[in-house]
């Protein structure tokens, strides 16, 4: 049974009278198939379906990328990766099945995989917890991502979350600072991260794994520091006025593009990903070579800092922040500024005994 959004009315109705078409056996009995009718019928489909999805406002956009038949991430891992291995638990408190992570090979080469699950049905859904995740599933995150770098294999993340799991047990074991923790260690490593947001791309929850050097978003996916709906309700105390929050906040695919907030968009189905799984699988597969072939020439320096730079551009750019300096000129004063700490942390038994013989020979002319 395929489900509708509550602006898809008019394709319903087309789709429910096109299956009738194809079908012989109806009420009446056996018929003739009407190919002509079938053919009007489909252009009459297609037609609605590139008037709908070519106009869509935020919040049919984040409606569709909350769809129960969108491809969670589980999908692309099935169906993307050979030789996938799961592997669980953060060696601390205990597994979280919310997030899907292990290592496999694409395109014949070794990757580290980590997939924000949500579940195609009740029963999944229930038992990834709707892909929000608790304390322990960042640490697992944590954990394999330092395993990967420590192989130097690419990770690869896919983003689907309405946000962290807010409970109390989630809180009394430190949901905001594992989510920190997972931040940084995104940002440190020294091998490639590609972060694909396939759906929802909710708050810290989403970030803690978004924190890469290539962020995509697929074309009807949104990305925001919170839901529309809790937006509308802390400014306009209205959480009806759903629309002008999505509006105000930015969070689709276009918008986070144009502000440099994402890299890449990946093109999806008419009509959404749903409606043809083996043409976004085509496009993700796509997506993911030209991006992991970008670093390959480097080394692990070049990509920290390509990541650390990519970051630091954000938002210093269209009239955010006013500066005359440009920001190559701002991100080499960084840098020479770290190479300088870097240095200093490498030689500091040195300066502390030059310093040290310093003071001695500063008191003994004084003194003496």
């Amino acid at each position: 049974m395929k489900n509708y959004l509550n602006f898809e009315t008019d394709i319903k109705n087309l789709e429910e009278e096109l299956d009738k078409l194809k079908d012989p056996y109806n009420q009446e009995g056996l018929t003739e198939v009407d190919t002509n009718k079938i053919s009007i019928t489909q252009s009459e489909l297609s037609s609605k379906l590139q008037d709908i999805y070519s106009n869509l406002d935020p919040w049919q956009i984040a409606l569709v990328a909350r769809h129960e038949d969108r491809p969670k991430s589980k999908f692309f891992i099935d169906n993307l990766f050979d030789n996938f291995v799961a592997l669980s638990g953060d060696r601390f408190y205990g597994e979280d099945q919310s997030v899907v992570a292990g290592f496999g090979l694409f395109d014949g080469k070794s990757v580290m995989i980590i997939g924000q699950e949500k579940g195609e049905d009740l029963e999944s859904r229930i038992k990834h917890n709707f892909g929000s995740m608790r304390p322990e599933g960042y640490r697992k995150t944590i954990r394999l991502m330092r395993l990967a770098d420590k192989f130097n294999i690419p990770c690869i993340n896919f983003i689907d979350t309405a946000g962290a799991y807010p409970g109390v047990g989630s809180e009394e074991r430190g949901i905001a600072e594992s989510i920190a923790r997972s931040i940084e260690c995104c940002m440190e490593l020294k091998v490639p991260t590609i972060s694909i947001i396939i759906g929802e791309g909710g708050s810290g929850g989403a970030i803690a794994l978004a924190s890469s050097n290539k962020v995509i978003m697929l074309e009807n996916a949104i990305y925001s520091v919170i839901s529309p709906e809790g937006c509308a309700t802390i400014l306009w105390r209205d959480p009806k006025k759903t629309l002008e929050a999505a509006k105000a906040m930015k969070l689709s695919a276009k918008d986070l593009l144009e502000l440099k907030v994402i890299d890449e968009i990946i093109e999806e189905p008419l009509g959404g990903a749903h409606r043809d799984r083996d043409l976004i699988l085509e496009n993700v597969r796509k997506s993911l070579k030209k991006n992991l072939s970008e670093f390959e020439s480097m080394d692990g320096n070049e990509i920290f800092m390509h990541r650390k730079n990519k970051f630091l551009s954000i938002g210093r750019s269209n009239g955010f922040i006013n500066r005359s300096e440009n920001i190559d000129t701002m991100i080499m004063k960084e840098n020479n500024i770290d190479i300088l700490i870097t240095k200093i942390k490498k030689y500091k038994n040195q300066l502390s005994i030059f310093f040290s013989f310093a003071i001695l020979f500063v008191f003994l002319i004084y003194f003496l």
